[in-house]
């Protein structure tokens, strides 16, 4: 029979961690992907035509610059 460690301790926290670990590293490794890209774009691109309609275009080279910083951020290109 296993016998757990007390919540709280560090043998039971050690394994936590560790999931919580490869979530990150699953969640960093997803957003270099190709999907990552397509949704992320479709999201700044909406995002940035919102803006520049709610604004009259008055500010559309600030949107675009905005836009693109965060494509670059997020995505693979």
């Amino acid at each position: 029979m296993e016998v757990c460690a007390p919540l709280g301790t560090r043998a039971a926290t050690k394994g936590a961690s560790m999931g919580i670990e490869d979530l990150t590293n699953q969640a960093k490794d997803f957003l270099k992907s190709e999907q990552a890209e397509g949704i992320s774009d479709k999201l700044l691109d909406g995002a940035a035509g919102l803006a520049n309609k709610v604004s009259g275009d008055k500010f559309a080279d600030h949107v675009d610059t905005a836009r693109n910083a965060a494509d670059g951020a997020v995505g693979n290109e």
